[in-house]
């Protein structure tokens, strides 16, 4: 037994790939179970590495820094290229909102951690860490650190007030949502709703009965007003056809316009006549509405097609068909010309099935193509988000810059090469199951390896009057803020119960809250905000974090 007990405790590299991969293990076994409902999911990695270190199990300090830091990338990272092709269109109407409401939250955890620093006198240094179990941010507890270490300060009481505070951050989230629910929420607050913070398109049918738009050409009639709309069918009478920018309106034809919901007023004023058909009901049959016309979706998987624009494949010129939107990481854009087109993005097309046949080749259509994700990408990122991470940023009023660090810089960098990445030619297309692998690898390092760095002096932590205090403060930051938001944006903002906890939740950093909110209300309504909210709400907590160390210290 003794290369087993050499494998275990002698350190070396087996040693720590050892370590770090049973506590991984046995962490997200246990994360599946669920009491009272709950389930911590990845986050029970962090504890058993802290009951790991608790129990005396340490490995090579270099290699664990190395392990903890690059996972935190790799996670950051990761998230970013996700949510990066659908972030800066989400702060339209709603998702801009959303993302307020989230900072909002986020300002007002921090001031109530500053005031309880003053008046509990606790340590800004040891505040930081409580915040980020507050708020089950382990990334801002990454730039807290850092910031500490470039002052030359020590970053264990972070990683113990954290670990201390953690476990009430879960719980604090959830409880607000339960007295929201069973207090504030009334029975229309529950039912779900049509998600419509992403989905930037709406389907309307319009009757020309404006005089001045007869004879007019759809190049014309665009040119009318600055609003973006694409006329998917005409219909003369009762015959239908796809219209190309040529085609001229008749007096009491019927149009089929795809474009944004707040621009419905706009467009009944220049056609004149809005039905009251809905066409964005889930069960439209579109090929029924005309038999020689057929509605199809298909992906882009063609690498040379990746940052071309829309209008430059002339699609409508050559096949006579229409695009009438994109869908791209679940966001519904119009299709415009000047569309930037990334892989795997999935373009409505409507035509005749020869036509549209011929466009499936063009484009590719082929999923098995996309399935092997594209590591130059990953690692190109992962080397400017240290570069990103590493410029000093001045503020002024304060003597030391900040950085962005290794939590800030590589989402900052993950969203803008998913965003823009394309029209550079950069492939950065990834499935999701190869997106949430990455980042289940790399938050399992980070957590791991940060549960096992401060697991020694856990236990004493917690049996100290400190610890107790650490862990009231923490709770009182985790369950003021989320209450207070969640009522007012119910009541002041008249958000649905779902959308409220996803904005929170997101705000938070609390997955255990997002799925509590999921099982509460059926439907993506509190997903779709979380997604929304969660990346400038990180981004933020990750600059607060810094700024807090600087300033306070």
């Amino acid at each position: 037994m003794n290369w087993l007990e050499s494998l275990l405790f002698e350190q070396s590299a087996l040693q720590a790939v050892c370590v770090i991969s049973v506590i991984i293990a046995i962490g997200l076994g246990l994360g599946k179970l669920r009491i009272c409902g709950i389930s911590l999911g990845v986050t029970f990695v962090f504890f058993t590495g802290i009951l790991a270190g608790h129990l005396g199990l340490s490995i090579d300090s270099g290699m664990l820094k190395y392990a903890e830091d690059f996972g935190l990338m790799l996670f950051v990272y990761e998230l970013g290229l996700k949510v990066g092709p659908g972030f800066f269109s989400s702060f339209r109407t709603g998702g801009l909102r959303l993302n307020m409401m989230g900072l909002a939250l986020v300002l007002l955890g921090t001031a109530t951690a500053i005031a309880l620093s003053y008046l509990l006198s606790i340590p800004m240094d040891d505040m930081v860490g409580i915040i980020s179990g507050a708020t089950t941010n382990t990334p801002s507890l990454g730039a807290a650190q850092q910031a500490l270490n470039q002052l030359g300060l020590p970053a264990e009481g972070a990683a113990l007030s954290c670990a201390v505070t953690y476990p009430l951050g879960v719980v604090g989230v959830i409880l607000a949502f339960v007295l929201v629910k069973k207090l504030i929420a009334r029975p229309s607050d529950l039912e779900a709703h049509q998600a419509g913070d992403t989905d930037h398109t709406y389907v309307a049918e319009f009757r020309v009965t404006n005089p001045g738009l007869a004879g007019l050409s759809l190049r014309q009639v665009h040119e009318l007003v600055d609003t973006h709309f694409v006329i998917s069918r005409i219909w003369h009478g009762e015959a239908v056809s796809i219209p190309g920018p040529d085609e001229k309106l008749l007096a009491d034809d019927r149009v089929l316009a795809i474009t944004n919901e707040e621009d419905l007023p706009k467009l009944t004023l220049l056609f004149g006549q809005k039905s009251d058909y809905d066409w964005n009901g889930p069960n439209i049959d579109w090929d029924t509405v005309d038999k020689n016309l057929i509605s199809r979706t298909i992906i882009v998987s063609k690498p040379e097609l990746n940052g071309r624009r829309l209008g430059s494949l002339k699609l409508r010129n050559h096949y006579a068909i229409n695009i009438s939107r994109v869908t791209r990481s679940g966001v519904r854009l119009l299709a415009t010309p000047n569309l930037i087109l990334q892989l795997g993005d999935r373009l409505t097309i409507v035509g005749e099935t020869d036509a549209v046949n011929r466009v499936e080749k063009l484009v590719g259509n082929s999923v098995s193509d996309l399935k092997d994700p594209n590591l130059a990408a990953i690692f190109i990122g992962l080397v400017l988000s240290l570069i990103v991470g590493s410029i000093p940023i001045t503020i002024p009023g304060i003597s030391v810059p900040i950085k962005l660090g290794l939590a800030g810089g590589p989402i900052v960098v993950g969203i803008l090469i998913g965003r823009f990445g394309p029209q550079f030619h950069m492939v950065t297309y990834t499935t999701r199951s190869a997106n949430l692998m990455l980042r289940g690898i790399g938050l399992s390092l980070f957590l791991a390896c940060l549960g096992l760095e401060s697991g020694a002096g856990f236990l004493d932590t917690i049996m100290r009057a400190d610890g107790l205090l650490w862990i009231g403060a923490g709770f009182i930051i985790t369950l003021l803020p989320s209450l207070f938001m969640t009522i007012v944006s119910m009541r002041w903002w008249k958000l649905d119960f779902a959308t409220a906890a996803g904005m929170v939740s997101g705000a938070m950093a609390n997955p255990m809250s997002l799925s509590y909110a999921n099982d509460t209300v059926k439907g993506d309504d509190a997903s779709v905000a979380y997604a929304t909210t969660y990346p400038l709400s990180m981004f933020a907590r990750v600059v607060i974090a810094q700024l807090l160390v600087i300033c306070f210290m």
